[in-house]
């Protein structure tokens, strides 16, 4: 199947001619709302490229995707028309799992290397292990409800809920059966972030992280539970925003001396 970029991605910040691309992947039952505003809070001529999973916004129709490696190829497929620009990856929670395999496959397939890949609120990939999801609605709904998040507030809207079950369990299976594989490196600089309060994955568990980067690994934590990044916004974006700006000024004197050795 061949996707279009256009069905995946809602785009905000520099469009036309950016000098990075920002692209966001969210967290299970995500949307791209997650990131509506971070363009205007991050480097100068930089686009935002927000994913929209299968079965939300304009795709409420499409078939839902309930294996990582489908989801993985498919975006790294739809990712190939934006890689005439230099990219970065912020993945949260189910994101982060998400940004990783995209990453690999970008690399292995069209030698195609993010400048770097942001992991949040998700165990490494290497030392998850399957589990099994719970059948029934109401346990998998009070799971949700314990990560915190302030969205969680439209699960007790029953017509809301109807609609958006389907995706929360696609995505939830998604997440359960990921794990169990051998350590695979990413080429890029990786930077893992938490909230310190995380009941399932803080501080302690995004280490696991460095043994997935062939470059630099930084981590840094931030007040709060699974869902930190509603309150610390600002603070997590001028942390990311100092780090692309480095990685965009290193880029561009590399490519400087380069010319000049030509």
């Amino acid at each position: 199947m061949t996707d279009t970029g256009g069905a995946w991605f809602h785009q905000s910040g520099q469009t036309l001619n950016p000098d990075l691309r920002l692209v966001c992947f969210p967290h299970a039952g995500g949307t791209p709302n997650s990131f509506r505003g971070w363009a205007s809070r991050l480097p100068v001529r930089t686009g935002v490229l927000a994913v929209c999973y299968p079965g939300r916004h304009q795709r409420l129709t499409d078939p839902l995707v309930r294996t990582m490696e489908v989801m993985a190829d498919r975006l790294a497929e739809a990712l190939l028309p934006y890689t005439d620009t230099p990219l970065a990856f912020f993945g949260h929670s189910m994101g982060a799992g998400v940004a990783y395999e995209v990453a690999l496959r970008l690399e292995r397939r069209a030698g195609v290397r993010p400048l770097r890949l942001f992991a949040s609120a998700f165990r490494a990939p290497h030392l998850r292990e399957p589990v099994d999801l719970p059948s029934d609605d109401a346990t998998l709904l009070d799971e949700l409800r314990r990560l915190g998040s302030a969205t969680t507030s439209a699960l007790d809207h029953p017509d809301l809920l109807r609609m958006v079950l389907p995706t929360l369990r696609a995505d939830m299976e998604l997440v359960a059966a990921y794990g169990a594989r051998r350590p695979e490196r990413v080429g890029c600089p990786l930077v893992a972030y938490a909230g310190d309060q995380d009941p399932g994955c803080g501080p302690d568990a995004m280490r696991g992280w460095s043994e997935l980067t062939g470059s630099r690994f930084e981590q840094r934590s931030f007040p709060g539970g699974h869902f930190y990044l509603e309150h610390r916004e600002a603070e997590l974006l001028a942390d990311m925003s100092g780090r692309l700006g480095d990685d965009l000024r290193l880029r561009n004197a590399v490519a400087t001396l380069g010319g000049r050795r030509d």
